[in-house]
Formats: structure tokens, C-alpha cells, sequence
């Protein structure tokens, strides 16, 4: 099936342009090098995150696809662009956490770089008007954000996520410290979704522990354009086939 080109924008994001197409369950997602950090308190723009970005994702999206993981992702359509499920989003962000960085820190307990018994999930309201707060399984069921079934499937498939990127990057001689992941339904199913990138991972170098992710922009280290590209690069050196 050729997926259709763009037409109307339906909706811009501090990352990505959503397009319809003519086909109505496909949308074109537009990765756009638009930078942003704190909520977007912090802007800028980081030079060809774009088509990096789509790159990345897709690789990632192919890859977890080939492990039964179902994804929105349905082909490349540009340098900077692939080709969606339509979706209806879940309003939650799923983050997984192997190493304590960032708000894990803040939190207190635990120091940058430590490793983590076992991996922890973290469920987030997806709302940038309320900084985007950390919410539990109970504040989920009462508002109606999603079931408890909903709440297995994304449970079980995060962690099936983590455990193939995990093995992926290691290969790459890349530390998955933790990531963002977001999903939606379409015909009752539910679908990894949005992207997978050094903006919603973590990824320290497994020898120096050099930041190869927005952290990079976030806390004004230098060197973004180098590092996603890096880990392009990285994730490109071998055959992209199950297992990586």
C-alpha cells in the first residue's frame, strides 16, 4: 500500500508537525529541529534533529515491531518525515527508569548514575498547562485515562520495550538510563507510539558515561549536533536485523 502524501496540518507540537493524509486512518508525522527543555521554558533549535530524529525512530520502530511489538509507524515518507497509524492517544506519559538521572535525582534517594535494583515505571499526566505531574494507578482509573487492562497491556509492553532497547544499545556500547514512551488506540488495539530518540532517551557512553541525549541541551553541555548524530551513526554500523 503507498501511503498518501501530506495535506492539512491538524496539529504542531514542541517536536513534532502532525499532517492528515488522504487516507484516513494515516497521518504524516514531521519531526521538526525545534529544541525544548523545562516545559519549554528553555528553546532553541538543534541543526538536522529532524531527519535525525525520523531516522532513529524508525529504526527503533522496526526493530520493536520485529520482537510483536505493534507501533504506530507504517513507513518512511521524507528526510524528516514518516507515515502513522491514526491514533487516539492515551493522555499519559510512561517513563522507564534503569539509572537514576534528571527528576529521579531531584527526588532524592539515589545519586546520578546508579544503577537501579530493578527497573522503575513512572506514570505521567500528559499536560503541559499542569507541568506535566506525576500521577499513580489509582488517579489514572478515577479520571478515566485509561482501564486496568489498558494499564496491563502498557505495563507489559514498556517492559518489553526496555529489555530489546536495552540489548540494542549495549551493543552500541550505549547505557539506556531511562525514556519516555507514549501509546494510543486504534480498532480496540493499543499502539507504541510518538518516537524513540535522544529527545525521550537517556543514553550515556557505556565507557566515560558521556551524555549522547538532550541533556546535552538542556544543561548547556555543548556538542548536541555531534551527539545525536553519534548515536545515528552508532545505531547504523551493523545490519539493522533482530537483535540488532
Amino acid at each position: 500500500m503507498t501511503p498518501s502524501k501530506k495535506k492539512k496540518k491538524i496539529y504542531e507540537g514542541k517536536a513534532k508537525i502532525l499532517h492528515e493524509t488522504a487516507n484516513a486512518d494515516q497521518l504524516v508525522q514531521e519531526f521538526k529541529d525545534d529544541a525544548t527543555a523545562f516545559n519549554g521554558a528553555k528553546k532553541g533549535k538543534i541543526k538536522n534533529k529532524g531527519v535525525v530524529n525520523n531516522k532513529i525512530t524508525a529504526q527503533l520502530f522496526r526493530l520493536l515491531e520485529s520482537y510483536n511489538v505493534p507501533t504506530h509507524f507504517i513507513s518512511e515518507s521524507g528526510d524528516n518525515e514518516m507515515v502513522i497509524r491514526r491514533l487516539q492517544m492515551i493522555p499519559i506519559e510512561v517513563v522507564v527508569r534503569n539509572i537514576a538521572a534528571g527528576s529521579f535525582v531531584k527526588k532524592g534517594g539515589a545519586k546520578e548514575g546508579q544503577v537501579l535494583e530493578k527497573p522503575v515505571l513512572e506514570f505521567y499526566l500528559k499536560d503541559d498547562a499542569k507541568n506535566d505531574p506525576l500521577i499513580d494507578e489509582t488517579y489514572i482509573l478515577s479520571n478515566g485515562l485509561a482501564t486496568s487492562e489498558d494499564l496491563r497491556i502498557i505495563g507489559r509492553m514498556s517492559a518489553k520495550v526496555n529489555a530489546v532497547l536495552k540489548t540494542f544499545f549495549l551493543r552500541r556500547d550505549l547505557k539506556l538510563v531511562d525514556f519516555k514512551l507514549e501509546f494510543g488506540r486504534a480498532k480496540n488495539k493499543i499502539f507504541l507510539a510518538d518516537e524513540i530518540s535522544p529527545d525521550t532517551c537517556r543514553l550515556w557512553d557505556v565507557k566515560t558515561d558521556r551524555k549522547m541525549d538532550k541533556d546535552r541541551f538542556r544543561q548547556d553541555l555543548g556538542g548536541v549536533e555531534e551527539a545525536y548524530e553519534e548515536v545515528l551513526r552508532r545505531m547504523l554500523r551493523a545490519d539493522n536485523v533482530k537483535g540488532g
